[in-house]
């Protein structure tokens, strides 16, 4: 009887430990039941500090794009197929061309040349090489490379009105040299050269942006 007492009071034990011994964490393990309280991932926010911020906003102008302060607007247009058009039927009825006549048709020649700062060919070309090449190949007349340069020879013409076919026109475009851009009259306030927003063509001395950075003119004899 003794025995039989003993031997409930241990199952009574067992079943107690069984029932109230296990926590609910172990009861989570066993079940594989997800625990109440999970370990957080930390989030991933960005830009939350300067050196994760992104930098390739930041604009650096490149160097080719430093000889104009401003992009130049044509608000005054020159329609150049019929410019073209005018002197074709010249060269077409001549044989024997005057200085005037080669470097219309040697501008001509060079018209929708895209622009390229440094630039000295038909792939690209800039405003003094323009000028430069123009003048040399036409009638064998060679001038300085750049701008300011050929701010330097020949006459000075200090009057729009005095100008006359083949002078060379100069603008301030730039606080990097002054002048900082170069083109040559043709005549009726029309001036031939390499702009930086339409490549070589034929522009209007009316356009606001170049009648107001417009400084001076040179004669070459």
């Amino acid at each position: 009887m003794q025995h039989r007492f003993y031997l409930a009071s241990l199952i009574v034990v067992l079943l107690t430990w069984l029932i109230f011994g296990c926590s609910p964490s172990s009861q989570s393990d066993r079940y594989n039941r997800p625990k109440e309280v999970e370990e957080k991932q930390p989030s991933s926010v960005r830009f939350t500090s300067t050196e994760n911020t992104d930098t390739s906003t930041v604009y650096n102008i490149p160097d080719e794009l430093e000889e104009f302060d401003d992009i130049p607007v044509e608000d005054v247009p020159v329609d150049t197929r019929e410019f073209i058009g005018k002197y074709e039927r010249m060269q077409s009825l001549s044989s024997a061309f005057t200085t005037r006549e080669k470097i219309l048709f040697e501008i001509i020649s060079y018209l929708e040349t895209p622009y390229k700062y440094g630039g000295v060919d038909r792939n690209g070309i800039d405003c003094s090489a323009f000028t430069q090449h123009v003048f040399d190949t036409a009638i064998g007349l060679q001038l300085p490379r750049t701008s300011s340069e050929q701010f330097s020879i020949g006459e000075l013409i200090s009057s729009k009105s005095e100008l006359t076919f083949g002078d060379l026109i100069f603008f301030n475009t730039t606080r990097r040299s002054y002048p900082g851009h170069v083109g040559i009259y043709i005549g009726e306030n029309l001036f031939a050269h390499a702009s930086r927003s339409l490549g070589v063509t034929v522009s209007s001395l009316e356009s606001s942006y170049y009648k107001k950075r417009y400084v001076g003119a040179r004669r070459i004899k």
